[in-house]
């Protein structure tokens, strides 16, 4: 028999049920997944909460979310207590896992008092799962990416 220890699966035991629990519990009050977020969109009418891009202009322009509010990082503290109902909850994406900017931006509503999930994957999953987008020429769409989300639609989790 190898010890675990050469295992680094195993290396470190895993956290007793009750703490998993409380950690992945902990982790889906912070988070959303795009499958999440385009589910809630496509029920219709109100979902509940409001889709922040936080990325710079540019960016928006070269895609976004249909129904997200556009808002960089940059322009919270100055911005958001206009366009941002304290009662709502936020959802901040930015480009895809690669970057924190929709954790900065998610901190930075935080701060100023906001109920607030980062959204993963961001805008890089949200088109690599194939879902719709907009662009500042209109709408665009690719078909999901094999890599990243199931060709049959739903994965099941």
């Amino acid at each position: 028999m190898t010890s675990t220890a050469a295992h680094p699966v195993l290396g470190t035991a895993p956290a007793p049920p009750a703490a998993a629990a409380a950690y992945f519990s902990a982790s889906l009050a912070f988070h959303a997944d795009v499958s999440d977020v385009a589910a809630a969109f496509a029920a219709g009418g109100d979902p509940g909460f409001v889709l922040l891009d936080t990325r710079s202009t540019a960016s928006w322009d070269q895609g976004h979310v249909p129904g997200a509010l556009h808002l960089p990082t940059a322009l919270i503290a100055e911005q958001a207590a206009r366009l941002l109902d304290p009662a709502v909850p936020v959802v901040t994406y930015c480009w895809g896992p690669g970057c924190n900017g929709a954790t900065r931006a998610a901190l930075a509503l935080a701060r100023l008092g906001y109920q607030v999930k980062e959204m993963l994957g961001g805008f890089e999953y949200w088109a690599r799962e194939g879902f719709p987008y907009e662009t500042w020429e209109g709408a665009a769409h690719t078909g999901p990416d094999p890599l990243t989300a199931p060709a049959g639609g739903d994965c099941g989790c």
